[in-house]
């Protein structure tokens, strides 16, 4: 077994056993406990760590003595953390198995990194990676969920990964290890015990080899999602555009692609939105525009030949004023700085369309910001005559989840001066008579 967990280490460029300096983690059962004799035997220099995790009572506190006394017997540095689980899980609002994972590993991390570790090694093996991957595919995680554990997953690394339960409980008997049996791992009041119990010898009596045949799945599947990975990121490259706060997919783009419904969901997942909402997101390709989609953090609407994505607003956007004088203003999702200087001493002004340069004495104090209503008009620069709002923002193709975001500059008598981020007014533009300019800058 020691050739075998070896050749493992270095098939899977887990690390290099001749230099790296491994924290392992031990609870005292017989995988953590193979796992120390092991990397002991083949003379990688490694460390103990211990998590207790204040559930088992006189138990947990047997368990970290026998693990304290196991690393005074391989003579290596030993660290044990007493954690308040229950308390951390009631405060996060997560079960306790969850809460004892983010802890251990957040301070496994820490660990590592204070005591300049290379790896963290864990013991999972085949059984371990077999009930993962079962129990995803249950609460249907996807192909993320279907490749099972990793045997190195950052700074994360697992030797036994490509061992059986029998290779090790082998291994036990023939150096005659000793080791702590953790009652709750009977309990089937855990999803992966009642897995574990219950579902996984049915399957073994199917296929007795169902570990190993799971194990290589995984593998498959992991490469599977490696080509999955490479053709979704050419994808974004292709229909993704990025304004602000603003997403933009191109949807003949996504069209032309294999598995769309797929594709899109990795292309949205950052945004919230789950498989389900995908697919009526694609079925909806072909619709009229203004079909709107929500996630809990996103609204994504349907218009014309692309899918817009934007944060959703969980507050309206008030109204906010600028007095004369004033350098900035701070609005909801919005920051203007206004800079006033003499029309002589005016440096080019920037062709953009976050920024105005109006006319400061044609303008009334203090000015407003605030969402554009209906029946608002404006004359936009280089026109002559009014303009409707809605029509002007129909003509800049707007999409609908946007316009609710379109904010004016209102004068003290009503009159807009800047559609903000498109254009400003022809009434306040600059002129020959200019003496004064206001330039706003959107930031």
């Amino acid at each position: 077994m020691l050739e075998r967990v070896r050749q493992f280490i270095t098939e899977q460029e887990l690390f290099d056993p001749a230099t790296a300096y491994i924290l392992v983690a031990v609870s005292g059962g017989m995988d953590s406990v193979v796992l120390a004799d092991v990397l002991h035997r083949l003379e990688i220099k490694f460390a103990i760590a211990h998590c207790h995790f204040g559930l088992r009572g006189e138990e947990a506190d047997a368990d970290e003595e026998f693990v304290r006394k196991l690393a005074k017997k391989y003579d290596v540095p030993y660290f044990a953390e007493f954690f308040q689980t229950k308390e951390f899980a009631a405060q996060e609002g997560i079960s306790t198995q969850m809460a004892a994972r983010t802890l251990r590993y957040a301070w496994f991390e820490r660990i590592r990194e204070t005591q300049q570790f290379d790896y963290v090694a864990t013991a999972h093996h085949q059984r371990d990676a077999a009930e993962t991957m079962l129990l995803n595919l249950t609460h249907g995680t996807g192909l993320a969920g279907l490749h099972g554990i990793r045997a190195k997953n950052g700074r994360i690394v697992r030797p036994l990964l490509g061992m059986g339960k029998e290779d090790l409980y082998d291994y036990l008997v023939e150096n005659r290890l000793i080791w702590r049996e953790d009652a709750s791992n009977d309990s089937t009041l855990y999803q992966r015990n009642r897995l574990r119990h219950d579902v996984l010898p049915v399957l073994r009596a199917i296929n007795p080899n169902l570990d190993q045949t799971l194990q290589i799945t995984a593998e498959r599947v992991g490469g599977a999602e490696e080509i999955l990975r490479r053709y979704v990121e050419e994808t974004q490259a292709a229909t993704r555009r990025d304004e602000a706060d603003v997403t933009y997919l191109n949807i003949p783009t996504l069209q032309r692609t294999a598995a769309t419904t797929l594709v899109l969901h990795e292309l949205l997942k950052p945004f919230g939105f789950s498989y389900l909402v995908v697919k009526d997101i694609v079925a909806a390709f072909g619709a009229e525009s203004g079909r709107r989609f929500e996630s809990p953090t996103h609204l994504l609407v349907k218009d014309r030949e692309q899918l817009v994505i934007k944060p959703r607003s969980l507050t309206k956007f008030g109204t906010y004023q600028l007095q004369a004088g004033q350098t900035e203003l701070k609005a909801e999702g919005l920051n203007l700085r206004a800079e006033l200087s003499e029309a002589a001493g005016l440096g080019e002004i920037p062709r953009s369309k976050q920024v105005a340069a109006l006319d400061a004495d044609k303008l009334s104090f203090p000015l407003t910001v605030r969402r554009w209503q209906e029946g608002d008009w404006f004359m936009p620069i280089g026109m002559k005559g009014k303009k409707l709002l809605s029509d002007f923002l129909i003509d800049q193709k707007v999409p609908l989840n946007l316009k609710d975001d379109v904010r004016v500059l209102v004068t003290a008598d009503q009159k807009i001066a800047w559609v903000i981020g498109f254009r400003p007014d022809e009434r306040f533009k600059l002129t020959e008579e200019t003496q004064r300019v206001l330039t706003l800058r959107r930031m």
